[in-house]
């Protein structure tokens, strides 16, 4: 029957009668998303063609015939011209079909000992560990603009804020970079998650293991990995490099939201800070006057969906039992979500940043001598008075201000001397924001000889970063899967 013939062409065949329902088909096919691991699925194929030759399960000339085999169908794929076929339910079974149909028998002996859940864990983490590569360089272009213009733009002062409210005088350069900081750690748990993603689970067949006596050393040798999988039970099940991966990029995403935020409020006529290219803004359809920040708004959108990945498959993962289960399909979707939204933003964050415009008069007229009130306490602690008891006298030459309706700064020595005897005629000194800001010089502060040794270490920490994976990246490009 034509059904029985359909079902015995699919790898899993044979012990099926009847045929699919079609809906159960499509519901179960990964190939309209999977597709994108072809490159890595030939990479693993290739391998593990030179691994059953070199245990004697194939010929020298079979495995020369499955590797050109595999050549041309990576030469179909990167042309587009490869046609996927009805029953190409995954990549795995499409690139093999076609495979077979180009070299005959011998393609059919390439999955000796080995099964789809072992071949999709090593193809999601060849992919994976290829493509965290793209996101590095992102990474690195947009932490070298925040880097590039804290330098430049060293001398700008800006209120800083806790609870949105105007707090201490601090430099741009410093907000710059503590978002520099920010994405420092994002890239280097990038890295720790590559070193957990590089390793090699081929070999651990359905669930049991090879039983051919496969080389699993020389494959991963032969695809670049780092090590082999303890277990293979594990092997096959183990998704924490993408729930890894989904996590990263949720935090990530957080700390750009959060910068975008920042920016959607400094872009406001409110606080009149920045001015957004129109080349990263919109206008509305009904109000002619309004350039909209859709650039940053869209950025700290998208972190939701970058959450909601991965919310999603941890809460598909934590009820199946061991071993492979079909539910970790889903694993697929999320992965490339995170990663496509992600070259998105970092791109856009980058564009948006290199082309803004920071208005210094607008970030210093924001400025307000009530935001020199702790200088004020610093500056009778400097004369012997417990911080304590200097924080209240503070607070009582504010509280007199207000009385007098006037600035903290037009407050006279007579009346300063009236809350404490401890005021001299060089508290003068205090109202003055640069005096202000440069007085935090401890490193990580604020000050401009902080900021710019902050600038010099996260500097050198680029260039570093920058060469930690080149070679490897070179050989990623040379072999590496598609994004």
């Amino acid at each position: 029957m034509a059904g029985e013939a359909g079902e015995g062409t699919k790898l899993w065949g044979g012990r099926f009668t009847g045929a699919t329902d079609p809906i159960m088909e499509g519901f179960n096919a990964s190939i309209g998303f999977d597709k994108r691991l072809w490159a890595a699925d030939i990479q693993g194929s290739q391998a593990y063609a030179r691994a059953i030759e070199k245990a004697g399960l194939i010929t020298g000339e079979e495995s020369t015939a499955i590797i050109e085999g595999l050549n041309k169908v990576h030469e179909e794929w990167a042309s587009g011209k490869f046609e996927l076929q009805s029953g190409d339910e995954d990549i795995h079974t499409a690139n093999e079909r076609r495979l077979t149909e180009l070299i005959g028998e011998a393609g059919r002996k390439l999955h000796t000992g080995r099964s789809r859940n072992d071949q999709v864990a090593t193809d999601t983490r060849i992919w994976l560990r290829d493509n965290i590569l793209v996101l590095r360089d992102h990474i690195l272009d947009l932490t070298s603009v925040l880097v590039k213009r804290a330098i430049q733009e060293i001398d700008i002062l800006m209120p800083g804020y806790t609870h949105l409210q105007r707090a201490q005088p601090i430099k741009w350069s410093h907000w710059l970079l503590s978002y520099a900081w920010m994405l420092k750690r994002d890239l280097e748990r990038l890295d720790e998650i590559r070193g957990r993603v590089n390793i090699l689970p081929l070999g651990s067949g359905a669930l049991a293991g090879n039983p051919f006596n496969v080389d699993r050393e020389f494959l991963a040798k032969e695809l670049k990995f780092e090590g082999v999988t303890g277990n293979s039970l594990d092997a096959v099940s183990d998704r924490d490099y993408i729930m890894e991966f989904l996590f990263w990029g949720s935090l990530l995403g957080v700390h750009l939201s959060r910068w975008a935020e920042d920016l959607i409020l400094y872009s406001t006529k409110e606080f009149g800070f920045v001015s957004l290219s129109d080349a990263y803004s919109t206008g509305s359809s009904l109000m002619p006057q309004k350039k909209n920040a859709d650039s940053l708004e869209l950025i700290r959108g998208k972190s939701g969906r970058l959450f909601g990945n991965m919310a999603g498959f941890m809460m598909s993962v934590k009820g199946i039992p061991s071993t492979y289960n079909k539910d970790l399909q889903e694993d697929k979707e999320a992965m490339f979500g995170v990663f496509d939204t992600l070259e998105g933003i970092l791109q856009v964050a980058e564009g948006t940043l290199s082309t803004l415009k920071i208005d210094k008069v607008a970030c210093r007229s924001a400025l307000s001598p009530d935001m020199l009130a702790t200088d004020l306490a610093y500056y009778l602690v400097r004369k012997g008075i417990p911080f304590r008891d200097a924080h209240s006298l503070s607070g009582g030459c504010v509280a007199l201000a207000e009385k007098k309706n006037c600035l903290l700064s037009e407050l006279t020595l007579a009346d300063l001397k009236t809350v404490s005897p401890l005021f001299e005629e060089d508290v003068s000194h205090v109202w003055n924001y640069e005096n202000s800001v440069n007085q935090y010089a401890v490193y990580g502060g604020t000050g401009v000889d902080s900021v710019t040794a902050q600038a010099s270490n996260l500097t050198a920490w680029l260039n570093s970063a920058k060469a930690k994976y080149q070679n490897f990246a070179a050989q990623a490009k040379g072999g590496g899967s598609e994004a």
